[in-house]
């Protein structure tokens, strides 16, 4: 096992065709212990797995210490962050300044891999073109497509909300490829000198304003259809803040959603062999 706790900060060398995987930590164990099993069962292509610990300071960090194939790295601030997206963002940072491979995929840690052929499915879509710097995904919805058109286009409350927001507060509901699961161009990120920190100032989600900078840069960024990303990972969803409410502003129906998909995902007969299979771990 590698405990990096100064961040190679000058690597820009990068292995091409090879992929990091960045999954970040913060006092999820099981749910990161499901999120590195599916990893390493059905991740396909060349790759290596960095998980950047948020000074959880708990028996996640043990978990995540005892692991020999993935690369550790714990973050600890110099002060406390000002919230959970900061944390976040400052974590898939500190991973990219850590990256020695073409591509950079950040992967929550309350997702779960269900089928071989995820990796390969968001890489091929660079095919070979440098000015491709982003391939990913929105939300991550367990619906099916036309559920999710009529609970769109019924909500008149989000409907109205929409029409009468200013300029701040359009761009927050402006579509951009979340760090959920999303692909990232090493070099193109390092180059540009772009961040995953969330604007503090304008609440903006960790990623939005990386993916806006690419595209006023004239890279191409690449959404795919969440049905087809849902095929190959499930997303539970604001789990980090519905664990640790008190520490994490999360409202309460968002700690509802992520119940009800949690209960949903894990009553999978792939999660279930994933939960019971510890030798994923060894």
């Amino acid at each position: 096992m590698s405990l990096d706790r100064q961040p190679l900060r000058n690597n820009t060398e990068t292995t091409d065709g090879k992929t990091t995987i960045c999954v970040v930590n913060y006092r999820t164990l099981d749910l990161t212990r499901l999120c590195l099993r599916s990893l390493r069962k059905f991740t396909d292509g060349p790759y290596e797995i960095l998980v950047v610990d948020n000074d959880s300071q708990d028996a996640s960090q043990e978990y995540l210490r005892s692991l020999s194939w993935i690369r550790l790295i714990e973050r600890h601030p110099p002060r406390p962050d000002p919230n959970g997206s900061f944390a976040h963002g400052a974590a898939l940072d500190l991973g990219l300044a850590n990256c020695r491979t073409e591509f950079f995929v950040s992967l929550h840690s309350d997702t779960v891999i269900l089928q071989e052929g995820w990796l390969s499915y968001l890489v091929q879509h660079f095919a070979g073109d440098p000015q491709v710097a982003c391939v990913g995904t929105g939300k991550i919805e367990l619906k099916p497509a036309w559920q999710q058109w009529l609970t769109k286009n019924t909500n008149l409350k989000a409907l109205v909300r929409t029409l009468l927001a200013g300029p701040e507060k359009k761009l927050r509901f402006r579509y951009f490829n979340t760090t959920i699961c999303s692909a990232y161009r090493t070099d193109v990120l390092r180059r540009e000198n772009l961040s995953f920190h969330a604007c503090q100032d304008r609440r903006l989600t960790v990623g939005r304003e990386l993916y806006f900078a690419l595209q006023a840069r004239g890279y191409q960024t690449i959404a795919l259809p969440p049905q087809s990303v849902g095929q190959y990972v499930a997303h539970l969803a604001h789990a980090t803040q519905a664990l640790h409410g008190r520490h994490l502003a999360i409202g309460g129906g968002a700690t509802r959603k992520y119940r009800r998909r949690a209960a949903k995902v894990l009553r999978l007969e792939t999660v279930q062999a994933l939960l019971s299979d510890s030798r994923l771990d060894e």
